[in-house]
């Protein structure tokens, strides 16, 4: 039997009538996961109904956040709480079957949330990488539009040097005053 598996956003504040909403039309809960990620922790709800595999995902969870259980819902869904609430520090609360702290015997409070020296490493590697690639990028874009520029000025220069100087000295006018128009704008908007 194949299953259509979905990934779905979900909010803390719709997770609670979400999970009356699937419990009312006869969906089944599967799982809950945690994820630890640059921006908290990505909770990811699992219902199924019939041949759908439904994954809503809360994202970026920070320390501190109050997230409801859905064990008035789903009494199964404790498992999951708890564990979450041990290895990740997830504040869950209104658990059915609530074992406060201490569904794991660790040695360490929270261990899922804690980054080894090379993870963190590899991250802060990674993130110098992205900087100085999209620096690379940011110089080079400059680069062609100054060469554009440049390009688009002497050809303007080449046109006006074949006018009568009369008409020359106008058009050089008018494009003086242009540019002061859009450097004075420039100028006015960084200073807002």
């Amino acid at each position: 039997m194949a299953f259509e598996t979905t990934f779905s956003p979900l909010t803390v504040e719709d997770l609670s009538a979400t999970a009356r909403a699937r419990r009312a039309d006869g969906w089944r809960f599967v799982q809950m996961l945690c994820v630890n990620t640059e921006d908290g922790i990505d909770m990811i709800y699992s219902f199924m109904k019939d041949a759908l595999l439904e994954n809503l995902t809360i994202k970026g969870v920070k320390k501190g956040t109050t997230i409801p259980s859905i064990t008035d819902e789903f009494i199964e869904a404790f498992v999951f709480e708890n564990e979450s609430h041990d290895l990740f520090g997830v504040d869950i609360q209104g658990i059915a079957i609530d074992f406060g702290g201490n569904f794991y015997a660790l040695s360490q409070k929270e261990p899922m949330t804690i980054i080894s020296p090379e993870q963190k490493a590899a991250r802060d590697k990674a993130a110098k990488i992205a900087a100085a690639k999209a620096e690379k990028e940011k110089k080079a874009a400059t680069e062609t539009a100054s060469a554009a520029e440049a390009d688009q000025e002497a050809e303007i220069e080449a046109k006006i040097a074949g006018l009568d100087p009369e008409k020359a000295a106008k058009v050089r006018a008018a494009m003086e005053a242009k540019a002061a128009k859009a450097a004075a704008a420039a100028s006015e908007r960084s200073g807002e």
